[in-house]
């Protein structure tokens, strides 16, 4: 009987690609499904990864009814995971965290870039540009890209200033928001005018005085980092390009020199 091509994984498991340009109907999916099953079980295998294309999405009815259940899903696909074993399962969780930035950009004034929202929690406050680290980029690169996005301003990486982890944040996921200092490399603020109310440099003095800034401990603390860091009285942690692991990828180590 017809079985699906797997690749094996270094956990005694296997992983199912299923292709959008090869359509099936649920009928066979679940034959072929329920075939590779008994394949895998003979074989000793354990955990069962089938990544489904979003094109395929009417064949999620007959893995769940084998007993599939969701892992995660992102924009084009549906990752659907099985444990064969009579055990309990121990099958990595779907990733627990977002990644944000807030960006300390610092001009020999002593001046401060600090952007108004247009809308969200934030409105009606100056700030510090904001925002999400995309899937594969680096913080360090983050902070470098929000900036230039929200401002026009062009910098260079410094360091990791602090970081805060909460809770029960977006999508009931834990958060985790780096404070990275930056140096300018113009001066001429270009703001976003989709997000973005108003964006100027500010006496980082009074960008820490802001009464609604105060109402909140973390942003006060912020404050005093930053404040501390413009007099030279604190050091963040360095981004140090190195490789990790046997496949010797690239990576940046933060650390305080």
């Amino acid at each position: 009987m017809e079985i699906f091509e797997a690749t094996e994984d270094n956990y005694g498991g296997v992983t199912v690609n299923m292709k959008k340009e090869e359509p099936m109907d649920s009928h066979k999916f679940h034959t072929m499904l329920m075939a590779s099953i008994s394949n895998w079980r003979q074989k000793g295998k354990k955990g069962i990864w089938i990544k489904l294309p979003i094109e395929l999405a009417h064949l999620v009815e007959a893995a769940v009814k084998e007993g599939f259940w969701y892992h995660h899903a992102e924009a084009t696909y549906l990752m659907l995971v099985y444990w064969i074993p009579e055990t309990p399962h121990t099958l990595p969780a779907n990733a627990s965290h977002r990644v944000g930035i807030g960006a300390l950009v610092l001009n020999n004034n002593g001046e401060v870039l600090v952007v108004k929202e247009k809308s969200g929690k934030s409105t009606g406050i100056w700030k510090l540009p904001t925002g999400v680290v995309e899937e594969g980029e680096d913080i360090c690169m983050a902070a470098i890209r929000e900036v230039q996005e929200e401002t026009g301003i062009e910098t260079d990486f410094i360091e990791i200033l602090a970081f805060r982890q909460s809770h029960k944040s977006f999508f009931g996921k834990s958060d985790l928001f780096f404070i990275c200092m930056l140096k300018p490399l113009n001066f001429t603020i270009h703001k976003q005018n989709a997000e973005i109310e108003e964006a100027q440099w500010m006496a980082i003095e009074e960008y820490s005085a802001q009464p609604k800034l105060n109402k909140s401990e973390l942003s006060k603390n912020i404050a005093k980092i930053c404040l501390a860091k413009k007099d030279n009285e604190y050091t963040g942690f360095s981004a140090v390009l190195t490789t990790t692991g046997l496949s010797a990828k690239n990576c940046y180590l933060y650390s305080n020199k």
